[in-house]
């Protein structure tokens, strides 16, 4: 089997590939410039350009395309540019994935649209699955026209799975950014303290996204989060305990807010209690179902 990448250089790609390669499947990465994709990857992995490459050839029964592209949101404080970059980003690929399918006449075997958990918006308490509805916010919005931009595939016949990710834990990314003030003694939650944290171990990410490419039964939405997502409280002081650090020392909202504007209300001081549900009843095992493990596995 074969598989072309959106946004394969990003944080989750990378160790997608590198799953994917370990199962027998070839890669395209499709890239602005291949030329990196090569200092990255190797000769293993084929770079191509988004607009004259050849890959619109490789379309058919035995490749599937796995939309991972989008600017981070995380990347920086959210000015009314940035946000539209943010957007645009997700929109742009998607339309454009659609537009060379429907241009060649020929349909790959699926398509794996990412998205994320902002797409139910902030939840509180309520613990939910994939019958929720979507929420409020720039984030909840940004998902709804993110997955909403391969949505004409499934018209052209072709299996399209939604892929609603939460924190994934790996090397680099956002627990990374975490680690700094846990390893100086000065950890601890984010305001309250309350948040839902709905998790996922980049071992688990990329073989469930491997899992849903070659299991032909698989369609719709699905929730890529641990079993069992914590409130940040509980997140700081497994984390703390996990570094032998104290976990005490909150953050006030007021200095989030003023370092991060929206980004904190929407991304730092609110979240979701999201359960993975249908990937679970599809037969997905999850190698690291609790955060002590997955803490455990990348940092002891």
């Amino acid at each position: 089997m074969r598989a072309i990448i959106a946004g394969g250089t990003g944080f989750i790609g990378q160790s997608l590939i590198t799953e994917l390669q370990e199962n027998g499947w070839d890669i395209v990465v499709l890239s602005r410039s291949p030329g990196k994709v090569a200092s990255i990857f190797g000769s293993g992995v084929i770079g191509m350009r988004w607009d004259n490459g050849d890959w619109p050839d490789l379309l058919g029964p035995e490749t599937v395309i796995v939309n991972l592209a989008g600017e981070n949101i995380a990347a920086g404080r959210w000015t009314r540019a940035r946000k539209e970059r943010i957007l645009n980003s997700r929109i742009k690929a998607g339309e454009r994935i659609v537009e060379v399918v429907r241009r060649s006449g020929v349909a790959p075997a699926a398509l794996i649209q990412a998205s994320a958990v902002g797409y139910y918006g902030p939840r509180g308490t309520e613990l939910i699955d994939e019958t929720a509805d979507s929420g409020d916010g720039f984030l909840a919005e940004v998902t709804r026209r993110w997955e909403a931009s391969t949505l004409a595939l499934e018209e052209m016949g072709v299996r399209r799975v939604i892929i609603r990710t939460g924190v994934v834990l790996g090397n680099g990314g956002a627990l990374e950014r975490m680690l700094p003030p846990f390893r100086f003694f000065l950890g601890g939650p984010l305001g309250s303290g309350l948040q839902g944290v709905s998790w996922i171990h980049m071992a688990d990410e990329v073989g469930a996204i491997r899992f849903l490419m070659e299991n032909e039964e698989t369609s719709g939405a699905y929730n890529l989060t641990a079993p069992t997502p914590v409130r940040f409280r509980k997140f700081a002081r497994i984390l703390g305990q996990t570094l032998n650090r104290p976990h005490w020392l909150k953050v006030p909202a007021f200095v989030l807010r003023l370092l991060f504007g929206d980004m904190a209300d929407e991304a730092l001081l609110s979240g979701q209690l999201v359960l993975p549900a249908r990937l679970l009843r599809a037969g997905y095992g999850f190698r690291f179902p609790n955060l002590e493990e997955a803490l455990a596995d990348l940092l002891v």
